[in-house]
């Protein structure tokens, strides 16, 4: 596959190209730079899903009505203005079934949260860009990388329309945003934030051996990161749901294993799974740990192939995800706790993709007649 962004040297048969003014006239490769940046993309990756769990849990996700791409940088500087988005919030029916009687500070307290949120959004997709301009202009990318820089940017501006769609499910009928589009939201946002671990991973291999091809993912890592994914979406949909308020105890749910009316009969195992939110919960405390289990296998493996800190990271996060949650059951989903909890998930990734990317470099898994004698 062609590479759009990567150096291209003239061929010989045809006349050489024009240089632009102050362009290097060779590539000049920076894997490390560039594997770095990258790092810092999936840094305010994780922050923005930080600040976006507090979005929700302070129900502040609908308090900008309106998706204004450019202008939507700049937040309301006088009062008509703040008056005037404040209307806007007034006209949905989150304000009308839970807050009427607002005041125009109390606004401007859940508005200041979605606005951070967005304006996150922006500044990555806005930093990439840079980075990748800056990084052609230079000739520094290596061969292969740039259509890999491309799809990030593109996926971080295709996460800004999901964002739309999942605030726009919950301004005419519902007075909160769609638990299914909330997800969504938050799995195509760990999606980039994986992807970008990876490549800047590959880069950084790369900067260690100019003859590293990229890592490939194994079945196994496959496996472990479908199963968190499913972890943390239904994560999103407790979320979602409030269902995380429905008991506050742990192991049990009240007295039982499983609360007795807990299943609405009258509809599908499908739709109890997705919108009943005490199936929800259940499945949601139980999930973790076939997780527990997938991810300290390939934390178990990652420590056979020599790879010790990645095998680490990856227990210790998901050790302190699970005390995390309980802790967000016992304290009846307390803020910090639970946003610690959502940010927590996210390092998890992070961690199970460095031990994945390990175990995926050539010879990470010697065949098992490779281990004979």
């Amino acid at each position: 596959m062609s590479d759009p962004l990567a150096p291209a040297d003239a061929a010989p048969d045809r006349a050489p190209a024009i240089r632009l003014p102050g362009r290097p006239a060779a590539p000049r490769p920076a894997p490390r730079a560039l594997g770095l940046w990258l790092l810092a993309i999936a840094a305010l990756v994780l922050a923005i899903v930080v600040v976006g769990g507090i979005t929700r849990l302070t129900e502040s996700g609908l308090s900008i009505v309106q998706w204004d791409p450019i202008l939507g940088a700049i937040p309301p500087l006088t009062h008509a203005q703040w008056q005037a988005a404040f209307d806007g919030y007034k006209a949905i029916p989150q304000y009308k079934a839970f807050n009427t009687g607002m005041t125009l500070a109390g606004f401007q307290h859940i508005y200041f949260w979605e606005f951070l949120h967005r304006l996150i959004a922006r500044g990555i997709g806005t930093l990439l860009a840079v980075v990748l301009l800056a990084f052609w202009w230079r000739r520094a990318i290596p061969a292969g990388y740039g259509w890999r820089g491309l799809l990030t940017l593109a996926l971080i501006g295709f996460q800004g329309v999901i964002g739309w769609w999942m605030v726009s499910s919950g301004l005419a009928y519902r007075t909160e945003v769609s638990h299914i589009r909330l997800a969504i939201h938050l799995l195509s946002a760990l999606m980039i934030y994986g992807y970008a671990i990876w490549t800047a991973l590959d880069l950084l291999a790369l900067a260690r051996d100019p003859a590293a091809r990229p890592a490939r993912l194994v079945a196994l890592s496959t496996v472990a990161i479908v199963i968190l994914a499913l972890q943390i979406m239904l994560g999103a949909f407790t979320a979602g749901l409030r269902a995380g308020y429905a008991f506050a105890s742990w192991p049990k749910m009240g007295d039982d294993w499983f609360p007795a009316g807990g299943w609405d009969r009258d509809w599908s195992t499908l739709r109890n799974l997705v919108d009943n939110p005490i199936a929800v919960q259940f499945v949601h405390r139980w999930w973790a740990w076939v997780a527990l289990v997938a991810v300290v296998t390939v934390a178990r493996l990652a420590m056979k192939a020599g790879h010790r800190p990645a095998a680490i990271a990856i227990v210790v996060a998901v050790v302190a995800q699970i005390l995390l949650g309980i802790a967000t059951l016992l304290t009846g989903v307390d803020i910090p706790i639970a946003v610690a909890h959502q940010a927590m998930a996210t390092i998890l990734l992070g961690a199970l993709i460095w031990g994945s990317h390990a175990l995926g470099r050539a010879g990470a898994i010697a065949p098992a007649s490779d281990k004979r004698g």
